[in-house]
């Protein structure tokens, strides 16, 4: 029995939560992903795992096992990474799932670099921004602003800054806000949260004042590129990325205002799955977007300070 492929066998049937799931992530078949995990329990004299007709659970033993799985293999990926960094580039396909701002802003100007400096990696980059299983849908790393999600660990890249905005248009029809009072008797363009599917509200500090706003909508969209189109065409304020307004905001078609007050900063973060090992291509995607985060003008590697 080879047992570091029994290892990983079992360690995927647990990621994946089925054997049919595990056995198609792994290009094997089912009957022999099957009896891998049966040889590695007689080999063990224990029970890894509770199978029925309808789910899989991991046996207290199975758990304990699995912990340990984890760590051996990612030991060995580690040495193997060690070994071979100085003398081969990592290849293969990645698979990077991100938002669609983050993709445009920050990602597409700088591709021909990470291409060039890694020639044998072959790069998918799909923009979904929702909360997804990694491992079923075979899914290297994410990019996400905001919250993180479950069962996933993560490297803190850099921060967005917003900031409030509207048009020349809106500002002439309702005036200009200059406090929380006055703010509260506007209207906005909200953001729609991909992970709750409503709008959130607005943190908001100035000296020692701080409050929270949640303006009614005119427009809610979960699209960055519908939240600036209505903001531009003077629907509302709208809550928005330093980095999206800037270009509007030089030309004129965009104001920031309450310019003295500050939102709370949102964490972007690099996240693969859990008591996973960050792979050689993921380690070198994740070093390269830090580095693109940190040289760029409306984003910062550390958290600005939001007023007390």
């Amino acid at each position: 029995m080879d047992r570091l492929v029994s290892m990983q066998a079992f360690t995927r049937v647990v990621d994946v939560g089925t054997f049919a799931g595990a056995a198609e992530s792994l290009n094997l078949p089912k009957a022999t992903l099957t009896r891998l995990i049966q040889k590695l329990e007689t080999h063990l004299a224990v029970k890894l795992l509770h199978r029925t007709t309808r789910r899989i659970s991991v046996t207290t033993d199975g758990a304990a096992y699995y912990e340990r799985c984890v760590r051996i293999l990612a030991d060995i990926d580690e040495a193997e990474y060690l070994l071979t960094r100085h003398n081969n580039s990592p290849r293969g396909t990645l698979t990077v799932d991100t938002t669609s701002g983050i993709a445009k802003m920050i990602l597409l100007p700088q591709l021909h670099d990470f291409c060039n400096a890694y020639p044998e990696l072959r790069l998918e980059l799909t923009s979904n921004g929702k909360p997804i299983d990694l491992l079923k849908e075979g899914v290297d790393v994410v990019l996400r602003v905001g919250a993180l999600e479950e069962a996933m660990v993560a490297r803190r890249i850099g921060w967005l800054r917003l900031a409030l905005y509207a048009s020349p248009i809106y500002l002439r029809r309702f005036g200009t806000p200059e406090d929380l009072t006055e703010l509260a008797q506007h209207k906005a363009v909200n953001f729609l949260s991909n992970r709750t599917g409503r709008a959130t509200p607005w943190s908001l500090a100035c000296g020692g004042e701080r409050g929270e706003v949640l303006l009614p909508s005119v427009i809610a969209t979960n699209d960055t590129d519908v939240l600036l189109g209505c903001a531009l065409d003077g629907h509302g304020i709208a809550r928005m990325s330093r980095a999206t307004a800037a270009p509007y905001v030089g030309s004129g078609r965009l104001v920031e205002i309450m310019s003295g007050w500050q939102t709370d900063p949102i964490p972007i973060s690099a996240m693969y799955p859990q008591n996973r090992h960050l792979s050689a291509k993921v380690r070198v995607f994740v070093n390269w977007a830090a580095d693109i985060f940190s040289r760029h003008p409306h984003f910062s590697a550390e958290a600005p300070k939001l007023a007390a």
